[in-house]
């Protein structure tokens, strides 16, 4: 087996989803909590994995957890509750033991935030794990409808 990986296709590797900025993620000026935005990420995140089929309670039954091990954001301009968001999330690399994805938080055409997150593999002992065939397979096909349980 060799130890080089296939790069996602761009084709597949991106979906957008949408959300309304509720008025509990604003601060005392009336803008989203920098914070928030790492939340936003996440949202996106179990958004992409949701859509090709994967839920994390799937990958936790079989042992596997994928916790950030990296988090970079960049702040583009403000967003105010009622805002609606779209979250323009990526895999950009699976690697043996982590994932990266990007993202792209907009307000229409106006980019409001964007940043990147490795997620490491890892056992129930908090071991690094080579992710299993079967999970990078999914990972590296297209969407494919909501995961069980929606």
């Amino acid at each position: 087996m060799s130890n080089a990986h296939p790069a996602p296709d761009p084709a597949k590797s991106t979906t957008t989803s949408t959300l309304r900025v509720r008025f509990c993620e604003t601060d005392l000026m009336g803008i989203v909590h920098h914070a928030t935005y790492l939340v936003y990420f996440e949202t996106g995140r179990v958004e992409w994995l949701r859509r090709r089929g994967i839920t994390y309670a799937d990958w936790t039954a079989r042992g596997v957890q994928v916790p950030v091990a990296t988090a970079e954001l960049q702040y583009r301009a403000p967003s105010r509750f009622d805002n609606v968001l779209a979250i323009e999330t990526t895999l950009t690399k699976v690697r043996a033991v982590s994932l990266d994805f990007t993202y792209r938080i907009k307000r229409d055409a106006t980019l409001i935030a964007e940043g990147f997150t490795r997620l490491a593999c890892i056992d129930s002992a908090n071991k690094l794990l080579r992710i299993p065939e079967e999970i990078r397979e999914m990972l590296l096909r297209g969407e494919s409808g909501p995961a069980r349980g929606d």
